[in-house]
């Protein structure tokens, strides 16, 4: 049913029940019903007219503005993350492929071991921008999908690239984060499961989620052997610099605790 429709019908429902009403009440009820009761009758007729089709209606336009709320976020999440995919290829990749073109010409004039390790340096910054190429042009597909079998998917991925046990426990209902959130907890959780598959060296990986009282709760825990800024790349420095900024924006409480041979990883926020 189309929008126009239902606005339509919201205009039209309550003038013709009281129309029809009146026009059935004086042509054969009025012998048996008073002036009085009729005028009574009238207004309840409307309400119980009104419960039983217009509350349907109105939750039907409020759908379709909800869905076309969420596609247009939508829609500005993938424009926008298409716009630094484009930057990540036109700048970033690009310059380091002629940086590896100019260590190619300038390898007569280092040495092999110091040319060796610019060149893996290279090779792996280059390889972590492709990547995130990659990762910016197949987005979070969050529209008509929960979250956590949105989780479950990049989780599935996860497991074949490394030998671990992942316990999801997901009690966090989509309807507690609007659109644009949700997206934001999602690649704030991917960025801690970055982080464990590259240093954490973990066999076992607990995600919960959950409501609180006062809002709720995400924790990302791994019994790895922890990792700490020094031993992170700039890049993913700056993943987890682009977390806290999140946490920033949405009000978030954001923290990394090691504790216990266990790393924990933990975004709430109270409202």
């Amino acid at each position: 049913m189309s929008y126009k429709l239902n606005k339509w019908l919201i205009l039209i429902i309550p003038t013709v029940t009281i129309g029809l009403w009146e026009y059935i009440r004086h042509e054969f009820l009025l012998s048996y019903i008073s002036m009085e009761l009729g005028n009574l009758l009238s207004p309840i007729i409307v309400f119980i007219v009104t419960i039983v089709f217009l509350t349907k209606l109105f939750s039907i336009m409020e759908r379709s503005q909800q869905e076309l709320t969420e596609a247009k976020a939508m829609q500005d999440v993938l424009l926008e993350r298409e716009h630094i995919a484009a930057e990540l290829h036109d700048g970033i990749a690009q310059s380091l492929f002629l940086l590896n073109v100019q260590l190619e010409q300038a390898h007569r004039e280092q040495s092999e071991e110091h040319y060796n390790k610019l060149k893996a340096q290279v090779h792996q910054t280059n390889a972590y921008v492709r990547e995130a190429i990659a990762s910016l042009r197949s987005p979070i597909q969050v529209q008509g999908l929960r979250m956590e079998e949105q989780l479950k998917l990049f989780l599935d991925e996860l497991s074949l690239r490394m030998d671990v046990t992942i316990h999801l426990r997901w009690k966090l209902e989509d309807e507690l984060l609007p659109l644009k959130e949700r997206i934001d907890l999602l690649l704030s959780i991917r960025e801690a499961l970055h982080n464990i598959k590259k240093h954490a060296d973990a066999d076992h990986i607990w995600i919960d989620a959950f409501p609180t009282e006062k809002g709720w709760y995400c924790c990302v825990k791994d019994n790895g052997v922890g990792f700490d800024n020094e031993n992170l790349s700039r890049s993913e420095q700056f993943g987890l610099a682009m977390v806290q900024e999140r946490a920033q924006n949405w009000n978030w409480h954001f923290d990394i605790e090691r504790k216990l041979d266990h790393t924990y990883f933990r975004i709430q926020q109270h409202m």
